[in-house]
């Protein structure tokens, strides 16, 4: 099992495929399982690391509050113990946050940035939904706190579908390294806190923004603002996708990513 100590924390990761190294940085809660349907088209082309961020997966929990800044400082520290100096980047959801602050803390290490289903910052509205989007989560059954993640993250199609919705909650609750509910709330209390919409204009490398047309936890309205303040940033809105896109619509995702990469 792969890991690495970064900033006091143990790591686990992956590393996947040869040829320009490509990290991927999952969202809120996930852990590099998520990244299982994009894997193999990256790694065909990418040296791919997938990772646990801190407080959730295989890697080590903490015991004090932190910001997005310091779970992009984890991410830079990985870097450095696998030797890799640039590297394209890529993060979906809380992840798409850390990357941007991945970006902003190191921007000559960054080949391209692409992230999806993310945002920029938020206020007051911001705030005030992810308190009542989680409030309840600690009265509920591993099966509603389930339930309620995929009615968040499946597209109204999908989630309508109970092959597919049955599937999708099979796959999570059989997760053998289930995220403990205290990694839960300081992951989500750093996202909540995650702010660099007057800093954006800095960015230099290619970037390229990823929306989701039926995202109800990051409304796509935030992956247009994310690339309206990011200096000649690409942005594409999938039409019909939800917040799992990277899932749900795999293939597409795929194309998405590795097209950018290329053309970048």
């Amino acid at each position: 099992m792969p890991t690495a100590i970064c900033n006091g924390v143990e790591l686990h990761h992956e590393v996947h495929g040869e040829g320009t190294p490509l990290i991927c940085v999952h969202g809120l809660g996930a852990d590099l399982r998520e990244w299982e349907a994009n894997l193999p088209a990256f790694a065909a082309r990418h040296r791919t690391v997938v990772l646990d961020n801190r407080d959730v997966g295989r890697s080590g929990y903490v015991e004090q509050p932190y910001e997005v800044e310091d779970l992009a400082a984890d991410v830079l520290a990985l870097a450095d113990h696998l030797g890799i100096e640039r590297f394209h980047l890529l993060g979906a959801s809380l992840g798409g946050a850390i990357a941007q602050h991945v970006a902003l803390a190191a921007p000559a290490r960054v080949r391209t940035l692409t992230v999806a289903v993310s945002w920029a910052g938020g206020g007051r509205w911001w705030r005030a939904r992810g308190r009542a989007l989680w409030r309840a989560v600690p009265q509920m059954t591993p099966e509603e706190v389930v339930d309620q993640l995929l009615m968040l993250s499946l597209s109204a199609a999908a989630y309508e579908d109970d092959a597919q919705r049955s599937a999708a909650a099979e796959r999570l609750l059989a997760n053998p390294h289930p995220q403990r509910p205290e990694g839960f709330w300081r992951q989500a209390r750093a996202a909540n806190r995650h702010e660099v919409r007057e800093r954006l204009r800095e960015l230099t490398m290619p970037v390229h923004v990823i929306g989701a047309e039926q995202d109800v936890m990051v409304p796509v309205w935030m992956s247009r603002e994310l690339a309206m303040l990011v200096p000649n940033a690409q942005l594409t809105i999938v039409e019909g996708a939800a917040h799992g896109l990277n899932l749900e619509r795999a293939a597409e995702f795929n194309a998405l990513v590795l097209r950018f990469l290329r053309e970048a």
